[in-house]
């Protein structure tokens, strides 16, 4: 996958893929499963580590997050968010560089992007592809009166059309080559779309009506201990399947039989 590539995606009208990952075997499966773009999100924060809230994730940590996702990675594109901090301190260049030379991403993903466009102009005049995010975003949420618990399922109000097809024109002039449109909403996501010649891609709030979405890879799986009793709504239960699994192991173990799984058992 190359950027031309994805821009030819969103001129044929084909649907681009980003699947959001935050170690080397997840990057490795989405990879060979057809990702377009595998995306470092500093989600990483709150899915794995047990942060309350993504601003709590520091550069220097997403950094180790997306050098172990670079490795599983051969195909796709390699997109890393900047936490919070970077974009809003004018540390901006500097990160990107960073993450070019230290890991060799593709694409950095600004949240917030919208109130930063010198931003996005100076990292893409450094040589840094930008792929910016706007609408609720998890940093900007508070802005729109939006606690981050809730920003899942929020969508940015219709009245706000020609404010964000305009906040979308600003961001493709200053040279971000794709969007990520957080909340879109099926009325004003549609208009963005058209707005701007640069895919438009999508996570909370998205829809068919975007050229792409984007998935957070534990979303998709159900990897998360709170469906171990539940049916989410995903494309596997992994929760359930890890419970399940550690608790023959433990039983085994118990009972002093042989345990599965490789050289050391």
């Amino acid at each position: 996958m190359t950027l031309p590539r994805l821009q030819a995606m969103k001129e044929a009208g084909e649907k681009s893929v980003c699947i959001v990952a935050w170690d080397t075997q997840m990057a490795r499966i989405a990879d060979r499963a057809g990702a377009d773009i595998i995306s470092v999100g500093d989600s990483v924060g709150v899915n794995l580590w047990g942060h309350a809230h993504p601003l709590e994730v520091t550069f220097e940590e997403i950094l180790v997050v997306a050098k172990a996702v670079r490795r599983g990675v051969s195909s796709a594109m390699v997109s890393c968010d900047f936490p919070f901090g970077p974009v809003q301190t004018g540390d901006g260049v500097a990160a990107a560089v960073r993450l070019a030379k230290e890991v060799g991403v593709d694409l950095v993903k600004l949240d917030g992007a919208g109130q930063f466009p010198e931003v996005v102009e100076a990292v893409t005049r450094a040589g840094v592809p930008v792929f910016a995010q706007f609408g609720i975003t998890p940093q900007t949420a508070l802005k729109y009166g939006i606690a981050y618990s809730a920003a899942e399922t929020a969508q940015v109000p219709d009245d706000m059309l020609d404010e964000l097809v305009s906040e979308a024109k600003r961001l493709e002039s200053a040279g971000a080559v794709a969007l990520n449109f957080t909340n879109s909403g099926p009325v004003v996501g549609p208009a963005v779309v058209d707005a701007v010649a640069i895919p438009v891609l999508g996570g909370f709030g998205g829809g068919p009506w975007l050229d792409g979405r984007i998935r957070m890879s534990s979303a998709a799986i159900g990897y998360n201990s709170a469906w171990i009793d539940e049916e989410p709504d995903t494309y596997a239960n992994v929760g359930r399947i890890a419970f399940e699994a550690i608790a023959e192991c433990v039983a085994d173990i118990r009972s002093g039989r042989q345990i599965r799984g490789g050289i050391n058992s």
